[in-house]
């Protein structure tokens, strides 16, 4: 994980710009580099992970041009080779080096042809030219706004954006690259291409063949590589699918409340089913309310579900930073959103699932795609999610959504058959209900957050303090108390996030007024 800021033209000192970048330090601790072209700034701030000579340090140059990137390529070795043959040469081990060759040669169609998640910048001084890009789920961050002379801003995170920008800080639309002022996009991963006639059993084939795929091109890594276990379906298959790959033990990271851990005991059954390495991290309700603020802030968020979720995921990826020489952290984040959360069982036909899984994706960036970023890389460690590869990700998208619809009696039924009868995981983890990660911490978590902001306001307040914001006007103490810690961090910015990431109320069964999946009539033993 590394962190990028670019001034496209005039505006604030080189000294300034350099504050802005050192905000996000963590995620870029080892060492930092700003440019100067002349047309702006162009900043970096490193955290070794491919490539770790100096080498490999960013921007990395070519001619009057300059990049800097947040990303991992795979397959990078494949392409670099035919750029050689082309006459290029490089300096080092570095996937993201690739990128201004590339861009050379195929202009801003080559962001199209990279397997990757990824934000960049690029400076073109041959046509004294900006142009940024962004995966296309969004796994890697990027945001942008304009400062007081005009000139656009980028930075992977807001908080290095305020200060140095007036009016509103968006978020980068994944997808898309950024050129003589237009967004253009390249790709839509949510919507296929064709929708594919594969029938069950041969979709769960390719559905296994491609997570697989995508589980052991994220485990290339010049640094240690460790993985979070809840000891749900989605973080235990790929703990499965990488301890099959790595020669060693794979080193698991769980965490849970100490009054009521429900996931604990299953992480560490799965752990040892897979012979891992493996920690527990057990938290109070005083670290909960203690780590409130600067989870808000990191997060860039007032989003209820994604605040509650980001508690136990802050604090046990702080434990791994502080306790361990670990860097890279694969996560189980994107399943839910492909294959139906407990909510979609309320889709009334195929289409609304298909459009509502659209949509999930399209935003994952405002919300669980963001969570685990900030959360992870507050900590100086990237994140790397394997349910969010991009072949995997479009292929699910094109099968038939009736075939994903839950027909049979339990949730994912697809993702759960793709693996069953094969030993990567034992069939009581395999076909486990789903539990909503903030609840399966402990429920207490969330109900220890609603407690502290049902004391925080009494009623009268509740209702005078909410009306003071008409975009995602808070509906809950809780959702106040988020709102109004977000809003001493990013005053007036509360466009970044488009809402609160609920249930669609306009099925029936889902008109709730709170995000956890324990409110609803099918959540079943999911908790237990």
């Amino acid at each position: 994980m590394c962190s990028i800021m670019a001034q496209c033209g005039p505006g604030c000192s080189k000294e300034t710009f350099a504050k802005a970048l050192d905000e996000m330090i963590s995620r870029g601790p080892d060492a930092a580099e700003i440019i100067e072209t002349k047309g702006g700034l162009l900043g970096f701030r490193r955290l070794s992970i491919m490539g770790l000579t100096p080498e490999g340090m960013q921007p990395f140059t070519l001619g009057e041009c300059a990049v800097v990137c947040n990303g991992e390529i795979y397959g990078f070795a494949a392409l670099r080779e035919e750029l050689v043959r082309k006459g290029y040469t490089f300096r080092s081990d570095s996937d993201c080096e690739i990128l201004l060759p590339l861009f050379f040669e195929y202009g801003t169609d080559c962001f199209a042809m990279l397997d990757a998640e990824f934000a960049c910048i690029i400076y073109d001084g041959r046509t004294d030219s900006w142009i940024a890009a962004r995966d296309p789920i969004g796994i890697r961050p990027l945001y942008y706004g304009k400062n007081a002379e005009g000139t656009m801003v980028f930075a992977s995170e807001p908080k290095s954006l305020v200060g140095v920008t007036e009016g509103e800080i968006r978020p980068f639309p994944p997808g898309h690259f950024y050129k003589d002022g237009e967004f253009t996009c390249f790709r839509k991963i949510e919507e296929p291409k064709e929708v594919s006639g594969d029938d069950l059993e041969t979709a769960c084939g390719k559905i296994r063949e491609k997570l697989i795929a995508g589980v052991e091109k994220r485990l290339v890594a010049d640094a240690k590589v460790g993985f979070l276990l809840s000891g749900g379906l989605d973080s235990s298959l790929v703990c499965s699918i990488a301890a099959r790959k790595m020669k060693t033990p794979i080193r698991t990271f769980a965490i849970g409340m100490d009054a009521d851990p429900i996931d604990l005991k299953y992480a560490k059954q799965t752990a040892e089913y897979l012979g891992a390495d493996h920690t527990e991290v057990i938290i109070t309700k005083e670290d909960v309310l203690s780590a409130l603020p600067d989870v808000v802030k990191l997060l860039g968020t007032y989003d209820i579900t994604t605040i509650r979720a980001s508690m136990g995921m802050y604090l046990l990826c702080k434990a791994i930073h502080e306790q361990t020489d670990i860097r890279v952290i694969l996560t189980g984040e994107v399943s839910d959103e492909i294959f139906g959360y407990k909510y979609t069982d309320f889709a009334p036909t195929a289409q609304a699932f298909q459009e509502e899984a659209q949509k999930r994706v399209r935003e994952l960036h405002m919300y669980d795609v963001l969570r685990a970023d900030r959360c992870i890389s507050v900590n100086s460690l990237e994140a790397r999610v394997p349910f969010g590869d991009l072949d995997f990700v479009e292929y699910c998208m094109s099968l038939d959504p009736e075939m994903k619809r839950n027909h049979y009696n339990k949730g994912k039924y697809l993702l759960r058959h793709a693996f069953e009868g094969l030993d990567y995981l034992p069939d009581e983890i395999l076909f486990r209900e789903k539990a909503a990660f903030s609840d399966a911490v402990g429920h207490s978590l969330v109900d220890d957050l609603k407690e502290y902001a049902e004391e925080r306001y009494t009623d009268e307040e509740f209702e005078e303090k909410r009306k003071a914001y008409t975009h995602a006007t808070p509906f809950t103490k809780e959702s106040l108390l988020y709102r109004e810690l977000f809003e001493s961090f990013y005053p007036g910015q509360s466009q970044m996030v488009k809402d609160f990431w609920m249930p669609n109320k306009e099925w029936e069964g889902c008109n709730v007024n709170d995000p956890s999946a324990r409110v609803l009539s099918n959540y079943g033993d999911s908790g237990k």
